[in-house]
């Protein structure tokens, strides 16, 4: 890595660097709004003042460019875009503590689980590593890491503290058929056929039983659902990385540039136990990349 180049707020040495660059994170982001809108505090929010309706991609998008510029942005970027939400959050009296954990840990949660489910390595020490790194992400959207749980079993026991707060109401059951069927040009009908839905309806299909149970419907085989995530996952991780990285936001490839083609992610990394050596924040030495495992003599 480029000695003089800034590494952001986490690093190509932390998990948060390798596992934002595998495909199945777009899954886990739809898991995360299923999730999200449980909340019906959260939801009505959302539904108030989001342009999710409007301009459902848009949204998505300016969501992915966020995430993207937290997790290989330089610092400045970084601070930057998270001091742009918490302005945001403010204007539109959504800054509640409580909201913003909430949204923060589904968000962590579906993370977790669709990366782990999909047959990436963040398992044990790592995954840990991750939930604790993503408190400096909670930071930026106005929330004290204090608070937020650093381990995953803090995050179980944060969902089992809230469940008795989380419905299915109306504005939930809005959020669950939008997300079946986003509104796209007739062009695209064919598509979204074709592709989203099945994506849409693979990352509901991951949720915890006791969110299926609050949705009212079925609790789908768990080991069915696996096989399709993980059948899912290698197809999408056939796609170049190289071409993958280069459609927008496009953060990866210039984060390469800035610290050099070494930094190149690999989430397969993680199972390495001296693959993350560092925490988030620092300022790290010796990454590895282009397929080279941490913590070997290669």
């Amino acid at each position: 890595m480029r000695q003089d180049a800034d590494p952001g707020l986490f690093g190509p040495r932390s998990v948060t660097w390798q596992l934002h660059a595998d495909p199945v994170m777009w899954i886990a982001g739809v898991r995360a709004l299923y999730l999200q809108a449980l909340h019906p505090v959260a939801v009505r929010g959302v539904m108030i003042n989001s342009s999710f309706r409007e301009d459902p991609w848009g949204r998505l998008m300016r969501t992915a460019s966020f995430v993207g510029t937290l997790s290989y942005g330089t610092r400045d970027a970084a601070e930057a875009a998270g001091a742009r939400v918490r302005r945001i959050h403010r204007l539109l009296g959504v800054d509640d503590p409580a909201l913003l954990l909430w949204v923060h840990c589904a968000e962590i949660d579906s993370y977790v689980s669709v990366a782990r489910r999909s047959g990436l390595p963040l398992t044990g020490e790592p995954a840990d590593r991750y939930v604790d790194e993503q408190r400096t992400s909670a930071r930026l959207v106005g929330l004290d890491p204090d608070t937020v749980p650093a381990t995953r079993a803090a995050l179980a026991a944060y969902f089992d503290s809230v469940r008795g707060e989380l419905t299915a109401g109306e504005d939930a059951l809005a959020v669950l058929d939008f997300l079946r069927k986003p509104p796209v040009p007739p062009a695209l009908l064919a598509g979204r056929a074709l592709v989203w839905r099945r994506i849409s309806s693979l990352a509901y299909d991951t949720l915890p039983d006791w969110a299926h149970a609050l949705y009212g419907r079925p609790v789908p085989p768990e080991a069915a659902v696996t096989r399709r995530l993980e059948t899912t996952a290698r197809l999408l991780r056939r796609v170049p990385a190289a071409l993958r990285w280069r459609l927008p936001p496009g953060h990866i490839p210039r984060a390469m540039d800035r610290l050099g083609p070494d930094t190149r992610p690999d989430p397969y990394t993680l199972s390495v136990p001296a693959a993350i050596l560092d925490g988030p924040e620092s300022v790290h030495e010796d990454d590895g990349g282009d397929g080279t495992r941490w913590g070997t003599s290669d």
